[in-house]
């Protein structure tokens, strides 16, 4: 399904949002110390995933009350609680299981969320969501130095 062209960048992030949850698996599956692969869930959050977070609640969830709001809010929080675990007292099944919710979220908001949103919202209410994004969206780059999926 082609994206509107107004949240099409909340869209891109999630492909890097992906491509973070499969690294950590892979990290996983190779028995890379839990350290390093929660060093680089913190430098994601840090460098990405927190800023889109903010956008996606900033800028595109106020257009709507709903109950889909309420579920992407919810886990918005509980990726939030995991990646503050992860700084503290990382363990196997908290990143296992971090990569998978967030993986579950960012299917949620592509196949559930924006389609609907993309049905309920004017052009003119779209419009305005993505005059807001392009101004002041962040751009995720993924240059984390130590490529421990590799």
């Amino acid at each position: 399904m082609k994206r509107n062209e107004n949240i099409v960048l909340l869209s891109r992030d999630h492909h890097f949002g992906l491509l973070h949850a499969w690294k950590i698996k892979q990290g996983l599956k190779k028995g890379v110390a839990l350290e390093r692969i929660a060093t680089y869930i913190i430098f994601h959050w840090q460098h990405n995933q927190e800023a889109h977070f903010l956008e996606e609640e900033k800028f595109l969830f106020p257009y709507i009350k709903h109950e889909l709001i309420d579920q992407a809010l919810k886990e918005h929080e509980q990726i939030r609680q995991m990646i503050e675990q992860c700084a503290t007292a990382p363990t196997e099944a908290l990143l296992t299981d971090y990569a998978e919710l967030l993986t579950a979220h960012i299917r949620y908001e592509e196949r559930v969320l924006f389609p609907y949103m993309e049905e309920n919202l004017s052009d003119e209410v779209l419009s305005e969501i993505g005059r807001n994004l392009c101004n002041e969206h962040h751009t995720e780059e993924e240059e984390y130095p130590d490529e421990f999926w590799q």
